[in-house]
């Protein structure tokens, strides 16, 4: 996710964007460089933190890398989020192609 953010930084600088994410991404996405709303760790709910604020209408995409091969401890709430995105129509990237495509839109 960093090396995706420092490959963006002029955007996401120059824009007028709010970030939100887990607690460690958040402290990585910080030491790139860009302010950032921090909620809890993922397995200490921050996923369920994100996901509530989508389903209140308050994020416009979710990007959301992970190893497609390993098994994350909160398995359950990535899997929901994933899913409230498509609840709600929240476009969503768990790849860096697909978000590189995504971040071009903003």
């Amino acid at each position: 996710m960093v090396g995706f953010i420092k490959d963006h930084l002029a955007l996401f600088q120059d824009k007028k964007i709010s970030l939100i994410a887990t607690g460690t991404t958040g402290s990585h996405v910080e030491r790139a460089g860009l302010n950032v709303e921090r909620m809890l760790s993922g397995p200490y709910g921050g996923d369920a933190q994100i996901a509530s604020r989508l389903v209140e209408g308050q994020v416009d995409m979710v990007i959301f890398f992970r190893d497609p091969l390993g098994k994350h401890p909160h398995e359950v709430d990535v899997n929901m989020l994933m899913r409230l995105c498509d609840v709600h129509n929240i476009p969503l990237a768990t790849n860096e192609a697909a978000a590189a495509r995504l971040v071009k839109t903003i």
